[in-house]
């Protein structure tokens, strides 16, 4: 059964197979939600104008108070948790486009990824995402704690990680492929503790990401970073590295 913010989206964009096109994926797949997945809301809703609080209100619905500091902190680690959970379509790369900085390190990360996004477009940046993360056989990166930590998938960094996130009440989400330890999930379940929506005891964001992050997700955006083949995902390495920076002296301050 589908919910009322997807049927809406359907009807607005003229059907299953219009909204489906308009998003750039094949209509058997749109035809399978039950609802709109989190990494397709902002393209949802720049083709049909149907906003995001009605498409996920689980998302963007009505939240607890957050400081501007922490609601920018969520925007970061949502933003990456998208980038690198798939390729993003013609709609998000006119998003990021739209990206403004400062003269700061997150700021200049910011304006070159904007830039990156305005050269590409949703062909190449799916090549590109395929050659890094999918490959013929296996992609360039593989970016799991497990594989950073221990040199192999689904071993006790993934196991430790399991055990954290049953401990904060954060279930594995239904028909999710990726183990948990990749890094567009932690991202996302980061940007969900910073913005309140999920409900965890204090210190338990500074504990995830001193465990679980720290330790080699810094790393992986370097080495992203580094990527001579890429485009887009060289300025997301950059991106991902200043921000991992900023989190890591931040969570190390008193609290």
């Amino acid at each position: 059964m589908r919910d009322p913010g997807l049927d809406e989206a359907i009807a607005a964009a003229g059907g299953v197979g219009a909204l489906a096109r308009k998003i750039g994926i094949a209509q058997p797949s749109v035809s399978n939600w039950s609802r709109v997945p989190a990494e397709r809301v902002l393209s949802v809703e720049a083709v049909t104008g149907v906003s995001r609080a009605l498409l996920r209100p689980d998302l963007f619905g009505e939240q607890p108070e957050v400081d501007e500091v922490d609601a920018a902190r969520a925007c970061e680690y949502a933003l990456l948790a998208t980038l690198l959970a798939r390729a993003p379509d013609q709609a998000l790369l006119d998003r990021i486009a739209g990206l403004r900085g400062d003269a700061s390190a997150l700021g200049l990360a910011h304006v070159a990824l904007a830039e990156a996004a305005k050269q590409t477009t949703a062909e190449r940046v799916k090549r590109e995402y395929f050659d890094l993360f999918i490959g013929l056989g296996r992609g360039e990166f593989l970016p799991y704690v497990s594989y950073y930590l221990a040199g192999f998938l689904h071993e006790r960094p993934l196991a430790r990680l399991r055990e954290t996130l049953a401990q904060l009440g954060i279930e594995r989400a239904a028909g999710q492929a990726e183990p948990e330890d990749h890094a567009a999930i932690l991202c996302e379940i980061m940007a969900g503790l910073a913005s309140g929506r999920f409900a965890a005891p204090e210190g338990a964001a500074r504990a995830l990401f001193e465990e679980h992050l720290a330790p080699w997700m810094g790393r992986f955006f370097s080495d992203l970073e580094q990527a001579e083949t890429a485009a887009l995902y060289r300025r997301t390495g950059t991106l991902g590295r200043v921000f991992m920076e900023i989190e890591r002296e931040a969570f190390a301050l008193p609290s």
